[in-house]
């Protein structure tokens, strides 16, 4: 899944719930994607204008600003998941891919995991837990070698990585335990 794939997902996934100005769904996009990861206005109105002229949502409000001029009070446009975009998001809540696994997708798409049909949802964790135990055994060997080699701060920081990395992998297990358990009780 491309990071557009990834934008449009957390887009018409928040729009799924509800219908959405511009200002509300940037700050929900914020919250949504992580602190780090800063949404601005000049990459959300270029995907909603795409995701419009696609047909995967409608926009409805004045497309102009009203009064004067010289007014600062901007139109307020509502956007709206069409069932052309419910369809598309359903094809992206599918794709369990090793992109899905990655960083710049897995929390995006954790989100929306209420929407992910279990076995998509399995496969996901199962894909997020071979990387993550991968990263651990590169980190721990990584570790290791530079020991000798690296002061005692930068020594910290990477077993803090490591401790993160480990946390991380204990979670996804739990998921998955959870996961198990559900599809053999049935609820």
């Amino acid at each position: 899944m491309k990071k557009s794939a990834v934008f449009d997902l957390a887009i018409l996934g928040l729009l799924q719930e509800s219908p959405l100005h511009g200002y509300e769904l940037r700050k929900r996009l914020s919250a949504l994607m992580g602190a780090f990861r800063a949404i601005s206005y000049g990459s959300l109105y270029p995907a909603l204008r795409a995701l419009a002229e696609a047909g995967y949502i409608s926009e409805t409000g004045d497309k102009t600003a009203p009064g004067p001029a010289l007014s600062s009070k901007r139109a307020r446009i509502t956007y709206s998941l069409t069932k052309l975009g419910a369809n598309y998001l359903k094809e992206l809540l599918q794709d369990s891919g090793p992109d899905a696994w990655e960083d710049e997708g897995f929390g995006v798409r954790f989100a929306f995991f209420a929407h992910t049909e279990e076995v998509v949802r399995q496969r996901i964790l199962e894909g997020r837990r071979s990387r993550l135990a991968e990263r651990s055994s590169q980190l721990k060997k990584s570790l290791a070698n530079a020991r000798d080699r690296i002061d005692q701060y930068t020594l910290e920081l990477h077993r803090h990585g490591l401790e993160g990395v480990e946390n991380e992998l204990r979670w996804i297990e739990g998921l998955i335990a959870a996961e198990n358990k559900t599809q053999r009780t049935g609820s």
